[in-house]
């Protein structure tokens, strides 16, 4: 399957959908959604970004972005639709969120995630993803997993 990758606003109606599925997914796994403070604007480029990807009908399929942390990018909201699962695209949509955040000058992707997401942990730590120091609104809790990779220069 072919998709295609497109810069998106984080208010506009597809990205919402796809965000309301993360929280439901997250209700499912944990008993409740992310509780992480997100603004309209923390996805907007230079500052970040938030990319959908679209099946070959046409039909979004997932999701992923990421907003300024310090210096650091930090990846939110990555998500693919189970009727496009394991087929590669949670890292497609990764690698673009890398590419972005590169090209925006970013050093460093950083995330968090949670023991109850094992197949998200298993894709960051086969992509390269080590632990760094907890950070955010989930810093303090327990099980919480906080990752980070450096990301390559355009020179790199």
């Amino acid at each position: 399957m072919q998709y295609t990758l497109s810069r998106t606003r984080f208010d506009s109606p597809v990205a919402q959908t796809l965000c309301a599925e993360i929280q439901e997914e997250y209700v499912r796994r944990y008993g409740g959604g992310d509780e992480t403070q997100l603004g309209e604007d923390d996805f907007h480029p230079p500052n970040g970004d938030f990319i959908v990807a679209y099946d070959e009908a046409g039909e979004p399929a997932g999701c992923g972005g990421w907003r300024t942390h310090g210096e650091d990018a930090e990846m939110k909201r990555v998500y693919v639709r189970e009727t496009a699962r394991r087929r590669g695209l949670a890292r497609l949509l990764v690698a673009a969120v890398e590419d972005s955040a590169a090209a925006a000058g970013r050093k460093r992707v950083i995330l968090e995630t949670g023991p109850r997401q094992p197949e998200a942990v298993a894709m960051y730590e086969a992509l390269g993803y080590l632990p760094v120091t907890p950070f955010g609104h989930y810093a303090c809790t327990d099980g919480s997993l906080h990752l980070g990779k450096e990301l390559r220069s355009e020179r790199g």
